[in-house]
Protein backbone atom coordinates (compact mmCIF):
# COMPACT_ATOMS: atom_id res chain seq x y z
CA UNK A 1 0.00 0.00 0.00
CA UNK A 2 1.47 3.70 -1.29
CA UNK A 3 1.87 5.93 1.79
CA UNK A 4 -0.15 9.16 1.44
CA UNK A 5 2.26 12.49 0.51
CA UNK A 6 1.40 15.97 0.67
CA UNK A 7 1.18 17.86 -1.58
CA UNK A 8 4.44 20.23 -1.11
CA UNK A 9 6.31 16.92 -0.90
CA UNK A 10 5.39 15.90 -4.28
CA UNK A 11 6.16 19.32 -5.04
CA UNK A 12 10.19 18.51 -4.63
CA UNK A 13 9.76 15.36 -6.56
CA UNK A 14 9.05 17.02 -10.23
CA UNK A 15 12.03 18.63 -11.99
CA UNK A 16 12.77 22.17 -11.71
CA UNK A 17 10.84 23.48 -15.00
CA UNK A 18 7.99 21.20 -14.19
CA UNK A 19 7.21 22.71 -10.96
CA UNK A 20 3.92 24.80 -10.61
CA UNK A 21 5.98 27.62 -9.39
CA UNK A 22 8.24 27.84 -12.72
CA UNK A 23 4.56 27.60 -14.59
CA UNK A 24 2.49 30.18 -13.03
CA UNK A 25 3.05 33.38 -13.85
CA UNK A 26 4.88 35.48 -10.60
CA UNK A 27 2.75 39.01 -10.06
CA UNK A 28 5.55 41.85 -11.30
CA UNK A 29 4.27 44.76 -9.42
CA UNK A 30 2.67 43.14 -5.84
CA UNK A 31 4.22 40.32 -3.37
CA UNK A 32 2.94 37.16 -4.61
CA UNK A 33 0.26 35.60 -1.97
CA UNK A 34 1.90 32.16 -1.24
CA UNK A 35 5.25 31.41 -0.71
CA UNK A 36 7.92 29.14 -2.91
CA UNK A 37 10.51 26.80 -2.72
CA UNK A 38 14.07 28.66 -2.78
CA UNK A 39 15.19 27.04 -5.80
CA UNK A 40 12.54 28.06 -7.63
CA UNK A 41 12.35 31.15 -6.44
CA UNK A 42 16.66 31.20 -7.43
CA UNK A 43 15.17 29.57 -10.76
CA UNK A 44 12.40 32.25 -11.19
CA UNK A 45 14.44 35.12 -10.70
CA UNK A 46 17.85 33.93 -13.05
CA UNK A 47 15.86 33.01 -15.48
CA UNK A 48 15.21 36.58 -16.16
CA UNK A 49 18.32 38.08 -15.45
CA UNK A 50 19.87 36.03 -18.63
CA UNK A 51 18.18 38.55 -20.87
CA UNK A 52 20.65 40.88 -19.17
CA UNK A 53 23.54 42.68 -21.54
CA UNK A 54 26.91 40.02 -20.89
CA UNK A 55 29.30 42.88 -17.88
CA UNK A 56 31.88 41.88 -19.50
CA UNK A 57 30.91 42.73 -22.81
CA UNK A 58 29.28 46.16 -21.39
CA UNK A 59 31.78 48.59 -23.05
CA UNK A 60 29.82 51.47 -21.93
CA UNK A 61 30.87 50.74 -18.44
CA UNK A 62 34.03 52.25 -16.44
CA UNK A 63 32.90 49.91 -13.58
CA UNK A 64 34.73 46.85 -13.00
CA UNK A 65 33.55 43.76 -14.11
CA UNK A 66 35.82 40.72 -12.99
CA UNK A 67 37.80 40.23 -9.74
CA UNK A 68 39.47 37.36 -8.93
CA UNK A 69 38.27 34.51 -7.10
CA UNK A 70 40.02 34.52 -3.68
CA UNK A 71 38.74 38.51 -3.51
CA UNK A 72 34.92 36.89 -4.69
CA UNK A 73 35.51 34.73 -1.95
CA UNK A 74 36.38 37.79 0.44
CA UNK A 75 33.36 39.93 -0.79
CA UNK A 76 30.98 36.49 0.28
CA UNK A 77 32.62 36.50 3.73
CA UNK A 78 32.12 40.55 4.39
CA UNK A 79 28.90 40.55 2.80
CA UNK A 80 27.00 40.68 5.93
CA UNK A 81 28.79 43.52 7.68
CA UNK A 82 27.35 46.91 7.94
CA UNK A 83 30.75 49.60 7.40
CA UNK A 84 28.62 52.01 9.69
CA UNK A 85 29.13 49.68 12.98
CA UNK A 86 32.53 50.75 13.40
CA UNK A 87 32.85 49.84 17.15
CA UNK A 88 31.40 46.00 16.38
CA UNK A 89 33.91 45.78 12.94
CA UNK A 90 37.07 47.54 14.17
CA UNK A 91 39.33 45.99 12.00
CA UNK A 92 36.68 46.53 8.87
CA UNK A 93 37.48 50.45 9.99
CA UNK A 94 41.16 49.77 10.30
CA UNK A 95 41.52 48.67 6.54
CA UNK A 96 39.38 51.23 5.54
CA UNK A 97 41.88 53.60 7.20
CA UNK A 98 44.51 52.30 5.81
CA UNK A 99 43.00 52.75 2.01
CA UNK A 100 42.60 56.23 2.77
CA UNK A 101 46.29 56.64 3.69
CA UNK A 102 47.16 54.49 0.68
CA UNK A 103 45.69 56.83 -1.47
CA UNK A 104 46.40 59.98 -0.18
CA UNK A 105 49.97 59.12 0.03
CA UNK A 106 49.67 58.23 -3.90
CA UNK A 107 47.93 61.37 -4.30
CA UNK A 108 50.81 63.45 -2.83
CA UNK A 109 49.22 64.24 0.38
CA UNK A 110 51.40 66.81 3.21
CA UNK A 111 50.89 63.81 5.27
CA UNK A 112 53.80 62.87 7.92
CA UNK A 113 54.85 59.06 8.50
CA UNK A 114 52.76 58.50 11.60
CA UNK A 115 49.83 60.69 10.49
CA UNK A 116 46.40 59.64 9.74
CA UNK A 117 44.93 60.90 6.16
CA UNK A 118 41.53 62.52 6.60
CA UNK A 119 39.14 60.46 3.98
CA UNK A 120 36.70 58.37 3.55
CA UNK A 121 35.52 55.29 1.78
CA UNK A 122 32.49 56.82 0.16
CA UNK A 123 30.83 60.64 -1.05
CA UNK A 124 30.66 63.32 1.00
CA UNK A 125 30.13 67.18 1.18
CA UNK A 126 33.24 69.39 0.33
CA UNK A 127 33.72 72.38 2.23
CA UNK A 128 31.13 74.66 0.87
CA UNK A 129 31.54 78.41 1.47
CA UNK A 130 33.37 78.01 5.16
CA UNK A 131 36.04 80.28 4.04
CA UNK A 132 33.40 83.12 2.69
CA UNK A 133 31.44 82.85 6.05
CA UNK A 134 35.00 83.63 8.00
CA UNK A 135 36.14 86.51 5.60
CA UNK A 136 32.57 88.28 5.34
CA UNK A 137 31.99 87.52 1.71
CA UNK A 138 28.65 86.63 0.67
CA UNK A 139 27.11 82.86 1.01
CA UNK A 140 23.58 83.71 -0.17
CA UNK A 141 24.27 82.32 -3.79
CA UNK A 142 26.90 79.92 -3.70
CA UNK A 143 28.25 78.17 -7.19
CA UNK A 144 30.67 75.60 -8.58
CA UNK A 145 32.81 76.48 -11.40
CA UNK A 146 32.91 73.18 -14.23
CA UNK A 147 33.42 71.94 -17.86
CA UNK A 148 29.96 70.83 -19.49
CA UNK A 149 31.20 68.11 -19.81
CA UNK A 150 31.06 67.17 -16.08
CA UNK A 151 29.48 64.11 -15.01
CA UNK A 152 25.68 63.93 -14.04
CA UNK A 153 26.42 63.56 -10.07
CA UNK A 154 27.51 66.89 -10.25
CA UNK A 155 24.42 68.22 -11.34
CA UNK A 156 22.80 66.26 -9.21
CA UNK A 157 24.80 67.70 -6.13
CA UNK A 158 23.81 71.22 -7.83
CA UNK A 159 20.17 70.88 -7.71
CA UNK A 160 19.45 68.70 -4.82
CA UNK A 161 22.04 71.73 -2.73
CA UNK A 162 20.74 74.65 -4.80
CA UNK A 163 24.18 75.26 -5.57
CA UNK A 164 25.04 77.29 -9.26
CA UNK A 165 26.72 75.03 -11.72
CA UNK A 166 28.47 77.24 -13.89
CA UNK A 167 29.43 75.74 -16.91
CA UNK A 168 32.46 76.55 -19.55
CA UNK A 169 31.03 75.30 -22.62
CA UNK A 170 32.61 73.05 -25.23
CA UNK A 171 33.37 73.32 -28.70
CA UNK A 172 34.65 71.40 -31.68
CA UNK A 173 37.74 69.18 -31.15
CA UNK A 174 38.71 70.34 -27.38
CA UNK A 175 36.07 68.69 -25.33
CA UNK A 176 37.35 69.19 -21.66
CA UNK A 177 37.16 72.52 -19.26
CA UNK A 178 39.26 75.45 -20.72
CA UNK A 179 41.27 76.43 -17.73
CA UNK A 180 41.10 80.27 -18.71
CA UNK A 181 37.55 80.69 -19.35
CA UNK A 182 37.17 78.90 -16.04
CA UNK A 183 38.86 81.26 -14.11
CA UNK A 184 36.95 83.71 -15.53
CA UNK A 185 33.75 82.54 -14.20
CA UNK A 186 35.15 83.11 -10.75
CA UNK A 187 33.69 85.18 -8.19
CA UNK A 188 32.98 86.04 -4.68
CA UNK A 189 30.40 82.88 -4.17
CA UNK A 190 32.70 80.68 -6.01
CA UNK A 191 32.80 77.07 -3.73
CA UNK A 192 35.53 75.44 -6.15
CA UNK A 193 36.75 74.89 -9.59
CA UNK A 194 36.12 71.50 -10.01
CA UNK A 195 38.41 69.60 -12.71
CA UNK A 196 37.88 66.41 -14.03
CA UNK A 197 41.02 64.05 -14.44
CA UNK A 198 39.61 61.83 -16.98
CA UNK A 199 36.22 63.15 -18.81
CA UNK A 200 33.53 60.36 -19.47
CA UNK A 201 33.32 62.01 -22.90
CA UNK A 202 36.37 61.18 -24.56
CA UNK A 203 38.90 59.99 -21.38
CA UNK A 204 41.15 63.55 -21.94
CA UNK A 205 42.47 64.70 -18.46
CA UNK A 206 41.99 68.82 -17.94
CA UNK A 207 45.01 70.71 -17.08
CA UNK A 208 44.83 70.88 -13.40
CA UNK A 209 48.48 72.73 -13.57
CA UNK A 210 47.36 75.48 -15.66
CA UNK A 211 43.87 75.97 -13.86
CA UNK A 212 46.05 75.92 -10.08
CA UNK A 213 48.12 78.50 -11.51
CA UNK A 214 45.60 80.59 -12.83
CA UNK A 215 43.64 80.40 -9.66
CA UNK A 216 46.30 81.42 -7.81
CA UNK A 217 47.00 84.79 -9.54
CA UNK A 218 43.00 85.36 -9.09
CA UNK A 219 43.27 84.67 -5.65
CA UNK A 220 45.95 86.90 -4.66
CA UNK A 221 44.30 89.78 -6.62
CA UNK A 222 41.30 89.69 -5.16
CA UNK A 223 41.90 88.02 -1.81
CA UNK A 224 39.46 84.92 -2.32
CA UNK A 225 40.06 81.89 -1.12
CA UNK A 226 38.78 79.71 -3.96
CA UNK A 227 40.60 75.88 -4.27
CA UNK A 228 40.25 73.25 -6.85
CA UNK A 229 38.77 70.13 -5.96
CA UNK A 230 39.69 67.25 -8.62
CA UNK A 231 36.88 64.57 -9.57
CA UNK A 232 39.71 62.14 -10.52
CA UNK A 233 36.96 59.40 -10.62
CA UNK A 234 38.20 57.46 -13.90
CA UNK A 235 41.75 58.64 -13.64
CA UNK A 236 42.67 58.88 -10.38
CA UNK A 237 44.36 55.22 -10.33
CA UNK A 238 45.53 55.67 -13.66
CA UNK A 239 47.59 59.10 -13.49
CA UNK A 240 49.89 57.89 -11.00
CA UNK A 241 51.22 54.56 -12.52
CA UNK A 242 51.13 55.88 -16.33
CA UNK A 243 52.02 59.62 -15.72
CA UNK A 244 53.78 59.66 -12.90
CA UNK A 245 55.35 63.64 -13.41
CA UNK A 246 52.04 65.12 -14.22
CA UNK A 247 50.99 67.79 -11.96
CA UNK A 248 47.27 67.39 -11.20
CA UNK A 249 47.06 66.57 -7.04
CA UNK A 250 47.74 67.37 -4.03
CA UNK A 251 51.68 69.05 -5.67
CA UNK A 252 49.27 71.71 -6.26
CA UNK A 253 48.88 74.03 -3.42
CA UNK A 254 45.29 75.18 -4.79
CA UNK A 255 43.79 71.44 -4.97
CA UNK A 256 42.38 70.55 -1.52
CA UNK A 257 40.26 67.40 -2.12
CA UNK A 258 40.25 64.84 -4.60
CA UNK A 259 37.51 62.30 -4.98
CA UNK A 260 38.07 58.60 -6.75
CA UNK A 261 36.06 55.65 -7.80
CA UNK A 262 37.70 52.78 -6.62
CA UNK A 263 35.07 50.64 -8.87
CA UNK A 264 36.41 52.02 -11.48
CA UNK A 265 40.77 51.58 -12.09
CA UNK A 266 40.85 50.73 -8.51
CA UNK A 267 39.60 47.54 -9.68
CA UNK A 268 36.80 46.43 -7.66
CA UNK A 269 33.11 46.16 -8.21
CA UNK A 270 30.39 48.70 -7.87
CA UNK A 271 30.07 50.17 -4.73
CA UNK A 272 33.05 51.98 -3.29
CA UNK A 273 34.49 55.33 -4.23
CA UNK A 274 36.83 57.47 -1.90
CA UNK A 275 37.37 61.21 -0.92
CA UNK A 276 40.73 62.54 0.32
CA UNK A 277 41.23 66.28 1.68
CA UNK A 278 44.82 67.66 1.66
CA UNK A 279 45.00 68.52 5.28
CA UNK A 280 42.68 68.02 8.62
CA UNK A 281 42.09 72.07 8.38
CA UNK A 282 40.24 71.47 4.89
CA UNK A 283 37.63 69.39 6.19
CA UNK A 284 35.92 71.78 8.40
CA UNK A 285 35.00 70.62 12.10
CA UNK A 286 31.00 71.90 11.58
CA UNK A 287 30.69 69.82 8.78
CA UNK A 288 31.38 66.37 11.04
CA UNK A 289 29.02 64.73 13.09
CA UNK A 290 29.43 63.35 15.97
CA UNK A 291 27.31 59.68 17.07
CA UNK A 292 27.26 57.60 20.24
CA UNK A 293 24.36 55.17 19.54
CA UNK A 294 26.51 52.28 18.71
CA UNK A 295 28.69 51.82 21.30
CA UNK A 296 31.29 54.42 21.54
CA UNK A 297 31.76 58.50 19.81
CA UNK A 298 31.92 58.31 16.30
CA UNK A 299 32.51 60.99 14.05
CA UNK A 300 31.04 60.88 10.03
CA UNK A 301 31.16 63.30 7.61
CA UNK A 302 29.67 61.19 4.92
CA UNK A 303 25.65 61.57 3.27
CA UNK A 304 25.06 58.19 3.56
CA UNK A 305 25.06 55.56 6.69
CA UNK A 306 24.73 52.07 6.60
CA UNK A 307 26.63 50.49 3.47
CA UNK A 308 28.23 47.15 3.39
CA UNK A 309 31.84 46.56 3.92
CA UNK A 310 32.65 44.14 0.96
CA UNK A 311 33.33 46.73 -1.30
CA UNK A 312 35.91 48.47 0.88
CA UNK A 313 37.61 45.00 1.60
CA UNK A 314 38.10 44.14 -1.84
CA UNK A 315 39.76 47.57 -2.19
CA UNK A 316 42.03 46.29 0.28
CA UNK A 317 42.84 43.23 -0.99
CA UNK A 318 43.85 44.76 -4.38
CA UNK A 319 46.05 46.79 -3.05
CA UNK A 320 48.14 44.38 -0.76
CA UNK A 321 47.43 42.04 -3.93
CA UNK A 322 48.89 44.04 -7.01
CA UNK A 323 51.22 46.61 -5.49
CA UNK A 324 52.46 49.61 -7.08
CA UNK A 325 53.72 47.08 -9.83
CA UNK A 326 50.44 45.15 -10.44
CA UNK A 327 48.52 48.27 -10.95
CA UNK A 328 51.19 49.85 -13.22
CA UNK A 329 51.06 46.76 -15.04
CA UNK A 330 47.41 46.53 -15.96
CA UNK A 331 46.56 49.97 -16.90
CA UNK A 332 49.75 49.73 -19.25
CA UNK A 333 48.02 46.73 -20.76
CA UNK A 334 44.43 48.44 -20.75
CA UNK A 335 46.53 51.65 -22.95
CA UNK A 336 48.24 48.98 -25.50
CA UNK A 337 44.78 47.11 -25.99
CA UNK A 338 43.27 51.01 -26.62
CA UNK A 339 46.07 51.08 -28.92
CA UNK A 340 45.25 48.62 -30.58
CA UNK A 341 41.77 48.99 -30.75
CA UNK A 342 42.22 52.48 -32.33
CA UNK A 343 44.50 51.47 -35.25
CA UNK A 344 41.92 49.00 -36.34
CA UNK A 345 39.01 51.71 -36.37
CA UNK A 346 41.75 54.42 -37.79
CA UNK A 347 42.15 51.13 -40.56
CA UNK A 348 38.41 51.26 -41.48
CA UNK A 349 38.99 55.01 -43.49
CA UNK A 350 35.07 55.61 -41.51
CA UNK A 351 36.23 57.21 -38.64
CA UNK A 352 37.40 60.49 -36.53
CA UNK A 353 39.00 59.59 -33.28
CA UNK A 354 38.51 62.20 -30.78
CA UNK A 355 39.93 60.85 -27.44
CA UNK A 356 43.16 61.22 -26.81
CA UNK A 357 46.56 59.08 -26.55
CA UNK A 358 47.18 60.47 -23.05
CA UNK A 359 44.28 59.45 -20.33
CA UNK A 360 41.61 56.87 -19.57
CA UNK A 361 42.58 53.93 -21.76
CA UNK A 362 38.98 54.41 -24.24
CA UNK A 363 38.33 54.87 -27.84
CA UNK A 364 36.13 57.65 -28.48
CA UNK A 365 35.12 58.00 -32.11
CA UNK A 366 32.76 59.97 -35.37
CA UNK A 367 31.59 59.05 -38.57
CA UNK A 368 33.33 61.25 -41.36
CA UNK A 369 30.16 60.98 -43.27
CA UNK A 370 26.74 60.83 -41.00
CA UNK A 371 24.92 62.04 -44.01
CA UNK A 372 23.57 58.43 -44.76
CA UNK A 373 24.18 56.57 -41.53
CA UNK A 374 24.84 57.53 -38.04
CA UNK A 375 26.92 56.29 -34.71
CA UNK A 376 23.30 55.20 -33.60
CA UNK A 377 22.72 52.73 -36.40
CA UNK A 378 26.65 51.06 -35.79
CA UNK A 379 25.77 51.12 -31.70
CA UNK A 380 22.46 49.32 -31.96
CA UNK A 381 23.79 46.94 -34.71
CA UNK A 382 26.83 45.71 -32.59
CA UNK A 383 23.97 44.44 -29.69
CA UNK A 384 23.46 41.76 -32.29
CA UNK A 385 27.20 39.85 -31.36
CA UNK A 386 26.85 41.04 -27.88
CA UNK A 387 29.01 44.58 -27.51
CA UNK A 388 27.26 47.01 -25.46
CA UNK A 389 28.85 50.27 -26.61
CA UNK A 390 27.11 53.72 -26.31
CA UNK A 391 26.65 56.78 -29.11
CA UNK A 392 26.05 59.63 -27.99
CA UNK A 393 26.06 63.57 -28.52
CA UNK A 394 28.40 66.00 -27.14
CA UNK A 395 27.34 68.62 -24.79
CA UNK A 396 27.30 72.35 -24.99
CA UNK A 397 28.30 74.10 -27.73
CA UNK A 398 29.41 70.79 -29.24
CA UNK A 399 25.95 68.75 -29.93
CA UNK A 400 26.63 68.79 -33.32
CA UNK A 401 29.15 66.24 -32.84
CA UNK A 402 28.07 62.57 -32.43
CA UNK A 403 30.42 59.32 -31.04
CA UNK A 404 30.31 56.12 -29.72
CA UNK A 405 32.76 55.04 -27.33
CA UNK A 406 35.08 52.12 -25.99
CA UNK A 407 36.00 51.97 -22.52
CA UNK A 408 38.96 49.88 -22.24
CA UNK A 409 38.93 47.95 -18.78
CA UNK A 410 40.96 44.91 -17.23
CA UNK A 411 38.92 42.28 -18.81
CA UNK A 412 39.37 43.18 -22.16
CA UNK A 413 41.87 40.87 -23.58
CA UNK A 414 43.74 41.64 -27.14
CA UNK A 415 41.54 38.97 -28.34
CA UNK A 416 38.51 40.57 -27.71
CA UNK A 417 39.75 44.01 -28.92
CA UNK A 418 40.07 42.02 -32.70
CA UNK A 419 36.93 40.89 -32.26
CA UNK A 420 35.12 43.92 -32.26
CA UNK A 421 37.15 45.35 -35.25
CA UNK A 422 36.36 42.49 -36.99
CA UNK A 423 32.60 43.07 -36.32
CA UNK A 424 32.72 46.77 -36.67
CA UNK A 425 33.98 46.08 -40.28
CA UNK A 426 31.01 43.87 -41.24
CA UNK A 427 28.44 46.41 -39.49
CA UNK A 428 29.77 48.88 -41.53
CA UNK A 429 29.37 46.50 -45.12
CA UNK A 430 26.23 45.22 -43.83
CA UNK A 431 24.68 49.07 -43.02
CA UNK A 432 26.66 50.80 -46.44
CA UNK A 433 23.89 47.95 -48.41
CA UNK A 434 20.78 49.76 -46.48
CA UNK A 435 19.10 52.66 -47.42
CA UNK A 436 19.35 55.30 -45.37
CA UNK A 437 18.06 55.38 -41.91
CA UNK A 438 17.96 59.29 -41.94
CA UNK A 439 14.94 60.12 -44.33
CA UNK A 440 12.99 57.43 -41.72
CA UNK A 441 13.79 59.00 -38.73
CA UNK A 442 12.95 62.32 -40.13
CA UNK A 443 9.39 60.98 -41.46
CA UNK A 444 8.99 59.91 -37.72
CA UNK A 445 9.73 63.18 -36.61
CA UNK A 446 7.34 64.62 -39.24
CA UNK A 447 4.51 62.10 -38.18
CA UNK A 448 5.05 63.10 -34.48
CA UNK A 449 5.92 66.56 -34.47
CA UNK A 450 4.57 68.59 -37.81
CA UNK A 451 6.64 69.65 -41.06
CA UNK A 452 9.17 72.14 -39.25
CA UNK A 453 10.48 69.60 -37.09
CA UNK A 454 12.25 67.79 -40.58
CA UNK A 455 13.19 71.06 -42.08
CA UNK A 456 17.21 70.46 -41.07
CA UNK A 457 17.55 67.59 -37.99
CA UNK A 458 20.35 68.17 -36.17
CA UNK A 459 22.44 65.01 -34.87
CA UNK A 460 20.59 65.63 -31.36
CA UNK A 461 17.54 65.53 -32.71
CA UNK A 462 18.60 62.29 -34.59
CA UNK A 463 19.88 60.42 -31.59
CA UNK A 464 16.66 61.61 -29.61
CA UNK A 465 14.18 59.95 -32.62
CA UNK A 466 16.58 57.24 -33.20
CA UNK A 467 16.75 56.37 -29.10
CA UNK A 468 12.76 56.23 -29.47
CA UNK A 469 12.21 54.21 -32.10
CA UNK A 470 14.95 51.47 -30.48
CA UNK A 471 13.06 51.49 -27.37
CA UNK A 472 10.17 51.08 -28.93
CA UNK A 473 10.71 48.12 -31.32
CA UNK A 474 12.59 46.27 -27.41
CA UNK A 475 9.06 46.92 -25.94
CA UNK A 476 7.24 45.53 -28.50
CA UNK A 477 10.06 41.88 -28.17
CA UNK A 478 9.39 41.96 -24.74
Amino acid sequence: MALARNSDSEEHLHSTFASRYVRAVIPRFKMPDNSMPKDAAYQVISDELMLDGNPRLNLASFVTTWMEPECDKLIMESVNKNYVDMDEYPVTTELQNRCVNMIANLFHAPVGEDEAAIGCGTLSKGNGNRGEELKGLPTDNPNIVTGANVQVCWEKFARYFEVELKEVKLSEGYYVMDPAKAVEMVDENTICVAAILGSTLTGEFEDVKTLNDLLAEKNAETGWDVSIHVDSASGGFIAPFLYPDLEWDFRLPWVKSINVSGHKYGLVYAGVGWIVWRTKDDLPEDLVFHINYLGADQPTFTLNFSKGSSQIIAQYYQFIRLGFEGYKNIMENCMDNARRLREGIEMTGKFNIVSKDIGVPLVAFSLKDSSKHTVFEIAESLRKFGWIIPAYTMPADAQHIAVLRVVIREDFSRGLADRLITHILQVLKEIEGLPSRIAHIAAAAKVSGGEEKTAKMSLEDIAKYWKRLVENKRNIVC
